[in-house]
């Protein structure tokens, strides 16, 4: 009897190693994939000149349309649907921009 709730106990504990190991490599393949994201986003910095408001840049560059090319589409919507979220976050009332 005490060798089976040993061996239960022992089973147990497995299952939870198992599930912190599971849950720690998830976590590290979230860090990743954000930090691929930050690094994607960083990239498009190029495109600065035709999304700035007052510069003189009319079209994008080509170099513009390959970073934006390169960069994950859920990337940037999850970027797009935080940065849409922030101002109620602050309690500041939404954005509401002409021409949209």
């Amino acid at each position: 009897m005490a060798g089976m709730k040993v061996t239960s106990i022992l089973s147990l504990v497995a299952v939870v190693l198992l599930a912190a190991t599971a849950l720690q490599s998830r976590e590290a393949e979230a860090q990743t994939a954000a930090d691929t994201c930050a690094t994607q986003l960083g990239n498009i910095n190029v495109c600065a000149p035709f999304v700035m408001p007052g510069m003189a840049a009319s079209n994008p560059s080509a170099d513009c349309c390959a970073a934006l090319q390169s960069v994950d589409r859920d990337c940037i919507c999850n970027t797009l649907r935080v940065s849409a979220r922030l101002p109620s976050q602050c309690n500041i009332p939404p954005l509401s921009c002409p021409g949209q």
